[in-house]
């Protein structure tokens, strides 16, 4: 198994995210990474309240340059939820072509596009037929049937966050995908809710960050479902229930997904989720791993990682998720939560 890591565009007074991929290289398969200022399933990259890096494209070239020299896969994300009334227009269908374009001139081209939208698979798919086309983790692509509908669009699958943990029914998509040519792939440190019902509220809201960057929005209002929950600790439980992997149970899907998402996009210490999946092993906090992490909202609590019990991942990926009849997870938690002064 090899490691997919996000980009992430660094200034001057950190360290050069280049460097901190080198030094674990061994581990890392694949880059993924969005296009300048274009909308994807994060904040744009070099813009911000029309503040516009005009560097920042260039760095991201040379950078890009860098990963291809390792042997490095390149990723490009096409992957935000919502493209606006430009969905299924000609002029997404050049966009797309004209960044690919692009990166054939100054890299040698994308290998993977992970997208959202149909309609950019359907670009990709028919003007650029050696890329490999990925459904994003965002398409919530959970179960054969939905794999199935649309593989003629996509050659692999980011399986649906909610699902990876049970991994007897992983095995059941691992069947299908070697059945059809297909491959799947996972996010290893979600921290976002299982079966979050504000995750396509709060997509679409990413997608259209630098507008609602410039609105005058609802004042003393969090539009995130997890953050308003974590507000009451006796829903701290949900933290445990949720679609992550702990670095020490990662082995369990060694011959299931060849690539294991990690994602450091917008996390502070990408360098720590990369040592932590690299060693598989972490001694620290649990929630400084995730994206989102959430340790403000615990603290002065944290989740010790070291003290989790033996049976937790076996007691989780056979579970059923039947959350709402078990207490196991809120034991756990009992267990795992260190109050530091």
């Amino acid at each position: 198994m090899k490691y997919a890591v996000g980009y992430q565009l660094q200034d001057e007074t950190e360290e050069s995210f280049v460097d901190i991929v080198q030094d674990y290289r061994e581990h890392v398969g694949e880059v993924y990474f969005p296009w300048a200022d274009l909308p994807s399933g994060r904040a744009p990259l070099n813009a911000q309240r029309g503040y516009v890096d005009w560097t920042g494209l260039r760095r991201l070239e040379d950078d890009l340059r860098a990963f291809r020299e390792m042997g490095l896969q390149l990723d490009l994300l096409f992957n935000a939820n919502c493209y606006g009334g430009r969905a299924v227009s000609e002029y997404l269908e050049n966009q797309v072509g004209s960044v690919l374009e692009h990166l054939n001139d100054i890299v040698g081209g994308a290998d993977v596009v992970t997208t959202t939208s149909l309609a950019v698979a359907r670009t990709v798919k028919r003007y650029f037929p050696k890329i490999d086309v990925r459904a994003s983790v965002n398409m919530r692509i959970g179960t054969i049937h939905g794999m199935d509908y649309v593989k003629g669009l996509f050659d692999s699958y980011y399986i649906q966050r909610d699902r990876q943990r049970d991994v007897a029914y992983v095995r059941t998509l691992k069947t299908w995908a070697d059945a059809n040519d297909k491959t799947l792939c996972m996010l290893a440190n979600s921290g976002c809710l299982r079966y979050c019902p504000g995750q396509t509220f709060h997509d679409n809201l990413v997608a259209h960050e630098q507008d609602v960057d410039e609105t005058a929005n609802i004042k003393e209002w969090t539009p995130h479902v997890c953050w308003n929950l974590y507000k009451e600790q006796e829903n701290w439980p949900a933290i445990l229930r949720a679609s992550w992997v702990r670095p020490e149970d990662i082995q369990h899907y060694e011959g299931l997904v060849p690539i294991a998402k990690l994602a450091t996009r917008m996390h502070a210490n990408p360098r720590l989720v990369l040592h932590a999946y690299a060693e598989q092993r972490y001694r620290g906090n649990l929630l400084d791993l995730f994206e989102p992490g959430f340790g403000p909202i615990f603290a002065p609590h944290v989740v010790d990682n070291t003290r989790f019990p033996s049976d937790w991942f076996e007691q989780t990926s056979t579970c059923g998720a039947t959350c709402y009849d078990c207490d196991y997870c809120r034991k756990v938690l009992e267990d795992v939560l260190v109050r530091f002064e």
